[in-house]
């Protein structure tokens, strides 16, 4: 038993021995001293954090808010072309029916004045007809007649002369 005892009391003064090492060379207050460091670097990156996450949640806000003014935005210009789209069919429409209007007025104009012309030509081509029927006709009668009116006609004049 002596050998336990002796390891046993060699073993309990290895650890008094130890621990007063170690509180002489102020191990406990480094240990401290880095777990206090390492506990304010801890709280450093949590501030860091949260202010980074305030700011994330700020941008958030803000960006939300943008992105309902310009989807506000898009929609005011969508309605804004769909009117001017309408407007513009109807001014379309409105031009395209008085163009209508006009081009059949000018081709009911000109077929207007195509019928007077052809009436005009076929009362001149009458005439002409006309013209030329009597001239057959009195050179008919004439070549009949012919001597003897014209030895009368000069007879007539003779006698006006006189």
């Amino acid at each position: 038993m002596a050998f336990e005892f002796d390891a046993a009391f060699w073993a309990t003064v290895a650890l008094i021995v130890f621990i007063g090492v170690i509180l002489y060379l102020k191990v406990p207050g480094m240990i401290g001293k880095a777990l206090d460091g390492r506990i304010k670097a801890i709280e450093g990156e949590l501030a860091e954090a949260e202010r980074l996450r305030l700011e994330a949640k700020f941008l958030l806000e803000e960006y939300e808010s943008k992105r309902q003014a310009a989807t506000s935005e898009a929609e005011s210009i969508v309605a804004a072309a769909r009117e001017e789209a309408f407007r513009l069919t109807a001014e379309a429409k409105a031009s395209l029916e008085t163009l209508i209007a006009r081009r059949a007025k000018t081709v009911e104009d000109k077929i207007a004045q195509a019928e007077s012309q052809a009436v005009a030509e076929v009362r001149a081509r009458s005439a002409d007809v006309a013209v030329e029927a009597a001239r057959v006709v009195l050179a008919k009668q004439m070549s009949h007649k012919g001597d003897a009116l014209i030895d009368a006609a000069i007879k007539d004049v003779g006698a006006k002369l006189n």
